[in-house]
């Protein structure tokens, strides 16, 4: 007798909860995008009429093809809990784009125009960089520790999403206190709100006209967010193809930015990948970064300047019970409202202290799941691989309004910050080689981490040969360190640990 088919819901209340999360999270880097481009001295056309509609074209694409994906996975177990991959701009690779590509380009070529041309060929050429790194990237996968990859994920989580936005909940704590009271009663521990509303719209509806009563919402941003209001079509355009002849020579320099940061992108492509796996709906890691780096240049082909990712917080929807209906919604809205020019009145709409306590939420559940989904041995490795994104944190957010105060706290703070997402992977996996008395790899490991140390991808402002030499002398004695109890034939450890999937 055949196993009856399940139904896979093209939309279920969870799924409400999951939007408001991501369409939070992408919106906040739609209004950095337009705010800093305006201020740099991008015309509002080009941001506007060009930037976030191209943005908003990959959004759509990537969004519409993972809900696809979700059914496709649903179908083939048989299952009705599977979660879509939301997809989105990533934040570290945002604040590239803008202040490493962008800003030098026009500082460089002294036209707006021109260097968002220069920025659309850069982002078409790393949408095209990550599609190739696709090939090995369940290779990759298969070789990193889930510890590893996790304990990077969750130092993300625990610094740039839950830490930074429970600083933007206290900022109003009348309203800050009472929706994050509501997240955790109806996200955390499931208990259904008032006439049986999702928990996010609940603390949305409530947050937000708690605002405007006691006079917390800005009534001057939300005036201003009229003056962008207009109809901005999604049309293809050649600008890309236009940027390519200045990127590969007078502005050449700019690929040893492309380069890296490309590579960052792959990598937390393949690491949010993974946190799904762990939380139990495997993707594959190949087929995702082709799908991000495709969508990076079908959105340059548009206008867009910035690469797209899975996002780090789709285990957050995974705990919110949500299915593909969030993912769908998602890339619907963004198109609608950037073709119309809402995003900044939609952004001026909701004060951030309302939806800040949500993404608290999503912080939370991607720490919880880095230490879930591994055996208790690997917590010291979850952990180690969290604490450069510490460093990170501080480097990204302090140093440029205080380095003084940064660099009198440490002078690694700057050098640990920079290539964190690698710095975290490789010694959360050395300290996983350890554990399991695998010298052999956590030779391997550091090695890597030397290599990398000495073109610049750790520990360095930009790449250069011998960039980092203190970082790599380092590495190479860790090396020798372990491959002296690599031969002297220590006996591993009991086989416990987990691994990806592919």
């Amino acid at each position: 007798m055949s196993t009856p088919r399940v139904h896979y819901p093209w939309y279920k209340k969870e799924d409400t909860d999951a939007f408001f999360a991501l369409f939070q999270n992408n919106i906040a880097n739609f209004v950095i995008i337009a705010i800093s481009m305006l201020g740099m001295g991008f015309p509002a056309e080009i941001v506007f009429g060009q930037v976030l509609p191209g943005a908003a074209v990959a959004v759509m694409a990537g969004n519409f093809y993972y809900a696809w994906s979700a059914a496709r996975l649903a179908r083939k177990e048989n299952r009705a809990d599977v979660t879509a991959l939301s997809y989105g701009i990533s934040t570290p690779v945002m604040f590239v784009f803008l202040f490493g590509v962008l800003l030098p380009a026009k500082t460089l070529t002294g036209d707006a125009e021109m260097a968002w041309k220069v920025a659309v060929a850069a982002c078409f050429i790393s949408g095209l960089i990550e599609a190739a790194i696709s090939l090995i990237g369940n290779w990759v996968q298969r070789h990193l520790p889930r510890a590893a990859m996790l304990g990077a994920v969750a130092g993300v989580a625990l610094t740039f999403i839950a830490g930074e936005m429970l600083f933007k909940t206290l900022e109003i704590p009348v309203i800050g206190l009472l929706v994050l009271a509501i997240t955790i009663v109806g996200l955390v521990a499931r208990v259904s709100m008032p006439f049986r509303l999702p928990a996010s719209l609940f603390a949305i509806v409530v947050g937000t006209a708690l605002a405007y009563l006691i006079g917390a919402a800005d009534g001057g941003k939300f005036s201003d967010a009229f003056t962008h209001l207009g109809f901005y079509p999604l049309l293809p355009n050649l600008a890309w193809y236009e940027g390519l002849g200045l990127l590969f020579t007078t502005l050449l320099a700019l690929m040893t930015v492309i380069l890296p940061i490309t590579l960052y992108n792959a990598i937390e492509t393949m690491n949010n990948v993974e946190a799904m796996s762990a939380a139990g709906d495997s993707y594959s890691v190949r087929e995702c970064q082709a799908v991000d780096g495709l969508g990076t240049s079908l959105g340059a082909l548009f206008g867009g300047v910035f690469p797209t990712t899975v996002y780090i917080a789709t285990v957050g929807s995974k705990w919110m019970g949500a299915g593909r209906g969030y993912s769908l919604l998602n890339g619907a809205v963004y198109g609608l409202a950037t073709m119309f020019g809402l995003i900044a009145f939609i952004a001026a709409l909701i004060p951030v202290s309302v939806v800040a306590p949500i993404l608290v939420f999503v912080g939370m559940s991607m720490i919880a799941t880095a230490f879930n989904s591994n055996h208790a041995r690997y917590y010291p490795a979850v952990a180690l691989a969290m604490l450069p994104y510490f460093a990170n944190y501080l480097m990204t957010r302090f140093n440029r309004g205080a380095p003084e105060v940064v660099e009198g706290i440490s002078s690694a703070i700057g050098a640990l910050g920079q290539g964190a997402m690698f710095s975290a992977i490789l010694l959360g996996a050395m300290c996983v080689a350890v554990i399991d008395r695998q010298f052999r790899q956590a030779t391997i490991f550091a090695l890597v981490a030397a290599g990398m140390a000495f073109v610049g991808l750790m520990h360095a402002p930009k790449l250069a040969w011998y960039a980092a030499p203190d970082f790599v002398h380092g590495y190479l004695l860790m090396a020798l360190f372990f491959a002296w109890y690599a031969w002297r034939g220590v006996e591993p450890a009991a086989p416990e640990r987990v691994t990806g999937a592919d």
